[in-house]
């Protein structure tokens, strides 16, 4: 295994377990490994820090065990069972929780993955070229920790792989159960049904992510009349209707989400009081009548996927921010997020207060809103923490 030594005085970091290597921290590579090797790293003395996943970039690697030896043949079943063990520690899977997040990156100690399970079906994403190599050992791994409870697993990584280190990036199947045949699933969150197609659908076919705040929106969305903007496949329109909603609006600029959402308003049996718009989301908001809606939900897609756009990504969430606090009616609510891991809660935080103070209304701060419990933060790795929202009062 390729030796990296890093500088003296540069892994502290390390010691303290976070899991990344920066470039600009290394004194010597003893050797030429190629992206996505297990290299081992170790302080400007020698001594042993990790093994990870080397590759180009500013994070140079990516680090899988502090102790262990992720080639040892129980490497990838004893980490899937400890972030399965996780999930059964908070409920998950229940009776009216059929899909949630089973591995979570750096948040389970397995930087690079992502697994989302779908009452039975695991969709996989490798964000790192050492994950995309190590996936057949991962299905394998999978197959069994949860045996006969499989049905199938979905490497679904063409879209976040990275395309210039030369895989064959093609989106399949690795693994079906007999008799399983199906790009789609009906599952259950909190109660309330969903069409997942993770073919399809973005990301591995739905927002995971926002399972706790749906829940929110729904405790006080009764009797309200809502907007859902961005709306994906309508998560929340589905709780604000089912929490007694008045009426609900979902706007989304994609055809294929806003035939979801209707087909999810459908199968809950909400569609008397639900209209759907495939427009842009942000033309919508600034065109609509003022105070029509007295609950607004902004979940835009991430503005600033990189630290380069970020002051131009913040300017567009202040403006988008803005608008809404200026057209929700008095006493209404706004449940605002950003998803861009480039804005920290701070920021955020900050551009949300410069929106309000824009619109001259008198907002106040009723809820701080972040991921669900399946999207655990890795505690020496605060980065993990990319969900952010705020749940606000306007006056």
């Amino acid at each position: 295994m390729v030796k990296i030594i890093l500088k003296k005085g540069r892994d502290e970091s390390l010691k303290r377990f976070h899991p990344w290597v920066f470039s600009g921290a290394i004194a010597q590579i003893q050797g030429n490994p190629a992206e996505g090797d297990l290299v081992a790293v170790h302080d400007y003395e020698g001594r042993p820090l990790g093994v990870g996943h080397y590759q180009i970039g500013s994070i140079a690697v990516r680090i899988l065990s502090f102790s262990g030896d992720p080639q040892s043949p129980g490497f990838w079943t004893d980490a899937i069972r400890a972030a399965s063990n996780a999930r059964s520690a908070i409920g998950l899977p229940s009776p009216d929780t059929t899909c949630f997040r089973l591995v979570h990156g750096e948040g389970d100690g397995l930087p690079g993955l992502i697994i989302d399970w779908y009452d039975g079906v695991c969709v996989m994403q490798a964000h790192s070229v050492g994950i995309f190599r190590a996936k057949q050992r991962i299905c394998e791994a999978l197959k069994e920790v949860f045996g006969d409870k499989l049905k199938a697993v979905y490497d679904k990584s063409s879209g976040t792989a990275p395309f210039k280190a030369g895989l064959e990036l093609i989106d399949g199947y690795m693994y079906k159960s007999h008799g399983f045949d199906g790009t789609e699933s009906t599952v259950l969150e909190n109660g309330n049904s969903f069409l997942v197609n993770w073919v399809e659908g973005q990301k591995t076919g739905f927002f995971l992510d926002q399972r706790d705040n749906r829940f929110l929106v729904g405790k006080y969305a009764r009797g309200r009349r809502v907007l859902n903007l961005f709306c994906y496949t309508g998560g929340f329109s589905v709780y604000a209707l089912k929490g007694g909603a008045e009426h609900v609006d979902s706007v989304d600029s994609s055809a294929k989400a806003i035939s979801l959402v209707d087909r999810n308003i459908a199968i809950n049996g909400f569609s008397s009081r639900h209209d759907s718009f495939c427009c842009d989301a942000i033309d919508y908001l600034g065109k609509c009548e003022e105070f029509k809606y007295n609950l607004i939900i902004v979940d835009p897609p991430a503005f600033a996927k990189h630290r380069g756009v970020l002051k131009n990504a913040l300017r567009a969430y202040q403006r988008l921010n803005a608008t809404a606090i200026s057209k929700v009616a008095p006493g209404g609510l706004v449940f605002t997020f950003s998803c861009s891991q480039v804005v920290d809660k701070t920021a955020f935080a900050e551009l949300v207060f410069s929106a309000a103070a824009q619109t001259g209304r008198n907002v106040r701060i009723l809820d701080r809103l972040c991921q669900g419990g399946d999207h655990p933060v890795n505690i020496y790795h605060p980065e993990g923490e990319y969900l952010k929202g705020l749940l606000l009062y306007v006056e």
